[in-house]
């Protein structure tokens, strides 16, 4: 029997060569579910894997929009499980690997998503893009009290959704949450994490050197690709920063000390998400053994399950 492992947890953890260690001791195929790497052209600032270092492991879920296209997380969802089904009927595990929250939700879990009206969100982004996230706010605040106090004030995309069910329902945006219960095809969801001292290094050190190996320049090139005209790829971590220091707003030392912060914002919503999922077995990233580890814990997870079926 086949099972999925996801590998999850915040940014900067070590994930991704985990997930490649995975795959090649299992015969594995990678999905990814990082929002913003479904992007074509978002390679430096997304700490994309190049072809080159995919150690011949086939991946998918990478490059399949182009950055005027929003993402959503019901087209993921639609289009990622059809992946891992595919990558199971060819006899292969599929490893899923990632750190967007909402992402990992919809492909584990059982949700199905609210209709969507494209005059409707439009209607909000305009009103995001305008007045900004918190008239945002305000108007959700309104709208459901309760949203307004679970999302992040900060969390633009997410504000818009949430008023868009609203109106488009007439139901609370709770209402159209996830069922949290048993992983989607028994999956093993495991979580990486590090000290946080270490990760914040981890994090200062990888934002350096996306400024030095070309972000700037990947920026430039992507907005003559329609960057400034897309809804969610220009408002990513480190593209937005770049986008203002284009627009003179700070400078570029400015721009990549505001994108450390807000990926160590970022890491510390991840941690604090993927936490309260009990069924997440987490590793520590510095751990030299760490495929091995994760690899036991795999099999303790679907022995488990296998006894609780006999």
């Amino acid at each position: 029997m086949i099972t999925p492992i996801a590998v999850v947890g915040p940014t900067a953890t070590g994930k991704s060569d985990l997930a490649l260690d995975l795959a090649e001791r299992l015969h594995g195929e990678i999905v990814n579910i990082d929002a913003m790497q479904l992007y074509r052209g978002m390679d430096v600032g997304t700490a994309k894997l190049p072809v080159a270092e995919r150690r011949g492991i086939a991946h998918h879920q990478l490059d399949v929009l182009d950055i005027t296209e929003t993402a959503t997380v019901a087209a993921y969802q639609t289009a990622a499980r059809a992946d891992v089904e595919a990558i199971m009927a060819r006899g292969h595990t599929p490893v899923i690997v990632g750190g967007s929250m909402m992402y990992v939700q919809a492909l584990l879990d059982d949700w199905d998503f609210p209709a969507t009206d494209p005059s409707v969100r439009a209607k909000w982004e305009a009103l995001l893009d305008e007045r900004g996230v918190v008239v945002v706010h305000e108007a959700l605040r309104a709208a459901d009290p309760v949203a307004a106090a679970t999302i992040l004030p900060t969390d633009g995309r997410r504000m818009v959704r949430a008023l868009e069910v609203v109106e488009l329902t007439g139901k609370p945006f709770a209402a159209s949450a996830p069922q949290i219960g048993e992983p989607r095809w028994g999956a093993v969801i495991l979580g990486v994490d590090r000290e946080t001292a270490e990760l914040d290094a981890r994090i200062e050190l990888r934002t350096a050197g996306m400024f030095e190996s070309g972000l700037v320049e990947e920026v430039h090139t992507l907005i003559d690709q329609g960057l400034r005209e897309g809804q969610t790829a220009r408002r990513a971590i480190g593209y937005a920063q770049v986008l203002d220091y284009l627009d003179n707003e700070y400078d570029l030392n400015e721009a990549q000390e505001r994108t450390f912060i807000g990926t160590r914002r970022y890491v510390r919503r991840q941690r604090s998400w993927f936490r309260r999922d009990t069924r997440v077995r987490w590793v520590n990233g510095a751990d030299p053994d760490l495929a091995v580890t994760a690899l036991a814990l795999v099999d303790s997870s679907t022995e488990k399950d296998e006894q609780e079926v006999r």
